[in-house]
């Protein structure tokens, strides 16, 4: 056997056994679906169904998250607080066994919390192993406790730090960077997730705050799903004012609710949950209601004569303006994965639809009025979707939605590998024109729209069928029609690209095409294939040499190498001649500038300017860990121990930053900066070039007084030197700034708007080459919120469009004029 064999081989020494923490490491996406946006806001929920967990047990009232300027996020409660004395199987406090160890948790014994959404005692280990650094202060019988952990591992022990008159637990993370590719966490997106919280978990306080933008919410709903539904319907006009509800209890200590409200579109929204769960791909509490919602709806139609040829209506029917939230809440429900998107308790069918059957029908008894209207509103849906089927057989047999006739104004690509192809969906006959000069006939299909899309929010199928555009679109993608009879593994092509212009009318049509796939083909958003082109958004020119660019951080990059071409950048140490720098050591000195410039930004949030942080370094150069205020003084700390130290001295109540109050009793306030190391970094690599704090420190106070002329400028350090000019620099941290306004001179800026700006190589080369072009892929994301913005946006109702363009005119960030 040769040696590189042997090496290879497959024995006992191949075999990795990988701790819990570890193996979360290794693979997370077993634990929380992905490393995207997706998997980065699954952090959040797990934190935050532990406290909705201590809410549903009744020892909890209020829930605070907020997400902090340094990218952490804090999720704060006032239960009863994780247990901090020694788990007698492992003789480690419970908090630290909580926090490091799968599978650990107070949820499996059916005692401690009755029902709960964290059942496989994963959540909270999963969060802190994927996290950069976490912290847990838990307030508990009259005492303040503390452990802080890096990447999943203990680096304190669980510490007393003084006394507390407060309950409850605090989690502050922060990602981790080496396995997200992305660590920003998303306001909307945590928002909408807590509002549905709240409307679940009536009487339950929750709240959110966005320290680097000043945005903050509260939601407080004593109506429950009742209140969840109006706010569903509150931009639509509804077919019965009353909010139908049903609640009942189920063997084994299963609770039901459900709210129904129906409204005169032509869509559905039911949303389904499982212990607080968002069950998107519903499961068995869903399939039992909608069987029961059909069987007594129908009952009742037929006994009291509201459908005249005496019909069985299907289920489809009662869907049409349908909207409803129902929740189950279960001591074992069985989910399908850790992500826990759909139900599948098979008791919990029957139980929900004999609960359902015989609330609604005692409903309907009291309330004959409001039943008549939702079964003749299901009755014309009837007639309406045996109209639209006609059409759309009339249509298959006219070979208009078969994938056999292709439209005549489609440009088809020659591959036939699905995954590779591409569609674009191209505004007007000359753009689409311009795209076919420019595209890969390859993989690149093109389909021109005439005029403006129809708007399929305000219409019914049949007459969305009667449309020749969107026959055409049909046709050409070849998945059929309908978001209940669509095969999105039948599309004929991978990617299909809305390629409109920049202006007021590409958004509006861009609009009308993304409502028509929101509503007629919702698999193609949930499986990926729809995205938005994103042609540049400016064009740089200086003398002969142009270029593309397609964000605001790219034009900042690129003023600073405009600025850096034929610049060189020299430096005078201790007043001697001033030497070249390498372009390496420029690059090195600006991604540091841009770092002083993100925590100068940071720091302005936490009312701090950074050079005031910096100025508070100890005699042996550590920047402070720790700021506490103690009845009206300040104090910093260095180290861990220090603070233990000082906290042991004084008896007195640790409160949160905010919570401080005047009195005669002594408080503490603790403020944590968790940038300490980055900042720390970051000096460091400015002193290796000989730039001291004092100096960034200096410059920072002479800069207001040397614009106002109160004092002469100070002497350069730095040099940048250019055949029109030489610019000199007291500090580094005014390299970054000095360099973007030279890289302005003399540079011609055009801010695109459409694509009949471009010729057509421009065209392919910026929005089409797969090479250089971006897109953006359409996801659901909230589709409650994506509900509610199209019914707005396309929906009946103009006063609501206008009213709704008043209240966000002042948002606009790119305004066409």
């Amino acid at each position: 056997m040769s040696k590189d064999k042997r090496k290879k081989k497959y024995d006992a020494t191949r075999i990795r056994v990988l701790g819990g923490i570890e193996a979360v490491r290794k693979r997370p996406a077993m634990y929380i679906g992905d490393t995207t946006v997706r998997g980065l806001h699954h952090l959040v929920e797990e934190v935050v169904a532990n406290s909705v967990d201590e809410a549903m047990a009744g020892r909890a009232k209020r829930i605070d998250v907020r997400l902090n300027a340094d990218g952490s996020c804090s999720v704060t409660d006032d239960g009863d607080g994780i247990p901090v004395d020694i788990h007698a199987q492992t003789g480690k406090p419970a908090l630290e066994v909580v926090m490091t160890t799968l599978h650990a948790g107070g949820k499996f014994d059916n005692e401690t919390y009755k029902v709960a959404g964290g059942l496989h005692g994963v959540g909270v280990s999963c969060v802190n192993a994927l996290s950069e650094w976490l912290t847990a202060d838990i307030r508990k019988e009259g005492f303040l406790y503390f452990q802080e952990y890096r990447r999943g591992l203990p680096v304190t022990g669980v510490e007393k730090r003084g006394a507390t008159k407060k309950q409850g637990t605090k989690i502050t993370f922060k990602p981790d960077p080496e396995i997200f590719d992305t660590t920003e966490f998303s306001y909307e997106v945590i928002t909408s997730r807590l509002r549905e919280l709240a409307f679940l978990n009536s009487g339950l306080k929750i709240t959110i705050q966005e320290e680097a933008s000043g945005r903050n919410e509260e939601f407080l709903y004593k109506g429950g799903l009742k209140a969840f539904v109006q706010h569903l319907n509150r931009e639509r006009d509804v077919i019965h004012r009353d909010v139908i509800y049903i609640t009942g209890e189920g063997d084994g200590g299963l609770l039901f609710e459900a709210a129904i409200q129906y409204n005169d579109g032509y869509n559905e929204t039911v949303l389904s949950f499982a212990n607080n769960i968002n069950t998107h791909e519903g499961g068995t509490h869903l399939s039992g209601f909608r069987s029961a919602l059909t069987r007594t709806l129908n009952n009742y139609g037929k006994d009291r004569k509201v459908f005249k040829d005496g019909k069985q209506l299907s289920g489809d029917d009662y869907r049409e303006g349908l909207t409803a939230v129902i929740s189950v809440k279960l001591p074992n429900p069985q989910f399908e994965g850790q992500t826990k998107t759909k139900l599948g308790n098979r008791d919990v069918q029957g139980t929900v639809e004999s609960l359902t059957n015989e609330a609604l029908a005692t409903y309907c008894e009291e309330h004959p009025s409001t039943a008549k209207s939702i079964c003749t509103k299901a009755y014309d849906a009837s007639r309406a979707r045996e109209a639209a089927r006609k059409a759309r057989d009339l249509a298959r047999r006219k070979g208009m939605l078969s994938n056999s006739g292709l439209p005549g104004k489609l440009a088809d690509c020659s591959s036939r590998d699905v995954e590779s192809t591409e569609l674009f969906l191209v505004e007007g006959d000359s753009a689409g024109g311009t795209a076919k000069e420019g595209r890969d006939r390859t993989f690149q299909a093109i389909l021109p729209l005439r005029g403006v899309v129809l708007n399929v929010e305000k219409t019914t199928l049949d007459k969305v069928l009667a449309n020749e555009e969107i026959r055409t679109m049909i046709s050409a993608i070849g998945v059929g029609i309908g978001a209940d009879e669509i095969k999105a593994e039948s599309a004929r092509y991978g990617k299909v690209i809305i390629m409109t212009d920049a202006d007021v009318d590409g958004a509006h049509i861009r609009t009308l095409l993304l409502t028509f796939f929101f509503r007629q083909m919702p698999q193609l958003i949930a499986h990926g294939h729809i995205f938005v082109a994103q042609p540049p958004l400016y064009k740089v020119r200086r003398k002969k040499r142009e270029e593309y660019l397609f964000d605001d951080s790219q034009f900042h990059q690129k003023l600073v190498d405009l600025a850096l071409d034929g610049t060189s950048v020299q430096m005078r140490k201790n007043g001697g001649k001033p030497v070249d720098l390498s372009p390496a050591d420029v690059r090195k000195l600006i991604e540091l500038c841009e770092s002083l410039e993100r925590y100068e930004a940071l720091m302005r949030r936490r009312r701090l300017r950074l050079a005031e942080y910096i100025s508070r370094r100890s005699d042996k150069g550590e920047l402070p860990l720790y700021e506490v205020r103690i009845n009206g003084d300040s104090r910093v700390f260095y180290k861990e121990s220090e603070l233990k130290a000082f906290l042991a001295e004084n008896e007195a109540e640790i409160v949160e930053e905010d919570e401080e109050e005047e009195g005669e009793e002594q408080q503490v306030a603790i403020v944590e900066f968790h940038e300490r190391g980055d900042v720390d970094h970051c000096l460091k690599g400015l002193a290796k070039y000989g730039f001291t704090p004092e100096q960034y420190i200096e410059y920072v106070d002479r800069i207001e007084k040397e614009e106002s002329g109160e004092v002469e400028p100070a002497k350069a350090v730095l040099l940048l030197v250019s055949e029109e000019e030489t610019l000199g620099l007291s500090c580094a941290a005014g390299l970054l700034l000095a360099l973007r306004e030279m890289g302005r001179r003399g540079l011609d800026v055009q801010r695109y708007k459409g694509l009949g700006e471009m010729d057509f190589d421009e065209l392919a080369e910026t929005t089409m080459n797969p090479r250089t072009r971006t897109l953006l892929r359409v996801t659901m994301g909230d589709a409650i919120e994506a509900d509610r913005i199209f019914s707005i946006l396309a929906g009946k109702d103009v006063s609501r469009r206008r009213r709704y363009i008043e209240e966000h005119a002042l948002e606009v960030s790119e305004l066409d004029v």
